[in-house]
């Protein structure tokens, strides 16, 4: 396994020295993808050249160690640092999706439960977005349709990571196994007499696709326009702002209506859209990735639960990877990373249970 580690240092030296020529920035895509690439083979090569030194270390302390005991008691220090090493680009080398570096298209939808599966929607908004606001992430509202007392029928943001993230840290990676259906326990506000409801919203994860990831000809879209929908405000309901794009080979649909601009909602619509299209993609050529879509949303409907929010318990459950923690408070307050944390590791298990069998 550790033998492909041989063919990257070429790579890397070859990515060195574009990203030193001048005209590598003049295309601002083409050197974040490098860049990406770079920082990439950068961890992976770092990693390889530690665990060398350090099996070059233990070789060296236990040839010494026949003669000196303190060289003897090095070597088996020495043992677990290898082994942990060896651990830590084990992981590394493990062929991540091509997806993973990208940044996020994510939609929370309500559904059983009426206004309070739109209340519990913009519960698990707010998570996402102080989760991303302690990552230094930006999320910005692309579209949404509220409810009556204020929370979401539908929302879709987009989360952002500035600069370029280390390999496995950019938002697709670590938010792609949010999407399914999260189920809320709790006392709603609408109820009188104090029981506790069951209710459930739905998220869905997109990588967000760049003009140069998915070729979309005009001729295949069927636009239309209509009169925005929504709690009053200027603009609603006054004038055609709405967009709907259709993609009419594939079926799939993008819809904006939180500008009061036409031609903006039309901008974030193909923003949607786009990264609609390469889910869609991905999930036909690779049957990897449609596997681990298969957790995704398809109906709001609580028999395909992933995860459970109980409020008088304060705990929260991950029905896929058995996670269960008693501070469902702080990960409403975007400590999430103990509970993504489980779902990735428990790919990564997997994939490397299927890399040596």
């Amino acid at each position: 396994m550790f033998e492909a580690v041989e063919g990257m240092l070429s790579e890397h030296r070859e990515l060195e020295g574009q990203l030193a020529a001048p005209e590598t920035h003049a295309d601002a895509r083409l050197a974040k993808r490098l860049n990406q690439r770079y920082a990439q083979l950068s961890s992976i090569i770092g990693a390889w050249r530690d665990w060398k030194q350090l099996g070059d270390d233990l070789g060296a302390a236990r040839e010494l160690g026949a003669d000196d005991p303190a060289f003897a008691v090095e070597a088996e220090a020495l043992v677990g640092k290898v082994a942990t090493a060896e651990e830590r680009l084990r992981r590394l080398l493990v062929p991540r999706e091509p997806t993973d570096d990208k940044d996020v298209i994510l939609e929370v939808q309500s559904g059983e439960g009426g206004e309070e599966s739109a209340l519990f929607a913009a519960d698990l908004l707010r998570m996402y977005t102080r989760y991303a606001e302690k990552r230094g992430w930006k999320v910005e509202i692309l579209d949404a349709n509220e409810s009556d007392l204020g929370g979401y029928k539908s929302v879709t943001v987009a989360v952002k990571a500035k600069g370029t993230p280390e390999p496995g840290e950019a938002p697709y990676a670590q938010l792609k196994f949010e999407g399914g259906v999260h189920r809320v326990q709790r006392v709603p506000v609408t109820e009188s007499q104090g029981r506790v409801h069951t209710s459930a919203a739905g998220v869905l994860v997109f990588p967000e696709a760049e003009q140069i990831d998915v070729q979309i000809d005009e001729n295949d879209l069927r636009i239309d326009v209509y009169r925005s929908s929504g709690p009053g405000g200027q603009s609603v309901n006054t004038t055609d702002s709405a967009v709907r794009i259709t993609h009419v080979p594939t079926g799939i649909v993008a819809i904006c209506q939180n500008e009061k601009c036409q031609l903006q909602n039309k901008e974030q619509a193909m923003r949607i859209l786009r990264a609609r299209l390469l889910a869609a993609a991905q999930e036909e050529a690779d049957a990897a990735a449609s596997d681990a879509r298969r957790s995704q949303v398809r109906t709001v409907d609580r028999s395909e639960r992933i995860r459970t929010y109980n409020y008088p318990e304060n705990r929260i459950s991950d029905h896929r990877t058995g996670y269960k923690s008693y501070n469902l408070d702080q990960v409403l307050d975007g400590d999430l990373q103990p509970v993504l944390d489980s779902c990735i590791e428990a790919d990564l298990a997997a994939q490397l249970d299927a890399l040596e069998s």
